[in-house]
């Protein structure tokens, strides 16, 4: 059995399938705004905190001059969506195995308050997670480190006890900023060969797969 870790499980893209909910709320914002944009291009933004989103689509005037508004739209036209929200076969099941084999769990998202309570109550997880965050626990959302470092704080352990299971390049580079090797799923959309460029020490089909597979992994 591998020694304990603390294990961040990203909420978005990895434990509930929300990506494309997402992408189709920026789009809808952005066009709100009179800006249209492709969704596959979006698509490729998932991941990254919102506050960078727009200036990584358009550009630094366009951030000053309507970011906040866009991203206030997004939000609003997600959480219409949020119904639609299902989590990833076996999410919960993992939670069980980690908790199981002996490792600290934190959910990790940057997500408001709001959003997060949903996830939490959709997977049945406030009695299995050791803890959580949201917005409100990071400053500089991914590719930034702050929300890896935070899930560690809110458990108090060290990165080098850590590591991550996420969905995409953002993820992966976020922990690869603290030292924590990423487990990937290519459930949020993004292909083996990205993953593993950015540097996931393994990539999995699916969080069912994983399961499957824990005894291959560091956990």
């Amino acid at each position: 059995m591998p020694d304990s870790k603390v294990v961040v499980l990203d909420i978005d893209g990895t434990l509930v399938d929300t990506n494309y909910q997402h992408a189709l709320a920026w789009f809808r914002a952005f066009r709100r705004h009179g800006i249209v944009l492709p969704v596959w291009r979006i698509h490729r933004h998932l991941g990254m905190g919102g506050d960078q989103v727009v200036s990584a689509l358009t550009d630094e005037e366009t951030d000053r001059r309507c970011g906040d508004q866009i991203r206030e739209a997004e939000g609003e036209l997600y959480f219409e969506m949020i119904e639609e929200v299902e989590p990833m076969d076996g999410s919960r099941e993992l939670i069980v195995d980690l908790r199981d084999r002996g490792h600290t769990v934190v959910l990790a998202s940057s997500a408001k308050e709001q959003e997060v309570d949903h996830y939490l109550d959709l997977l049945d997880a406030r009695e299995l997670a050791h803890a959580w965050t949201t917005s409100a626990d990071v400053e500089a959302t991914k590719p930034e480190p702050d929300l890896i470092m935070a899930a560690l704080e809110r458990v108090d352990r060290d990165a080098e006890d850590a590591v991550m299971v996420g969905d995409t390049p953002w993820d992966i580079k976020a922990a690869g900023r603290t030292s924590v090797p990423t487990i990937a799923v290519l459930t949020g959309g993004f292909a083996i060969e990205e993953l593993k460029e950015s540097g996931a020490v393994a990539v999995f089909q699916s969080v069912g797969e994983l399961r499957e597979q824990l005894d291959e992994t560091a956990l």
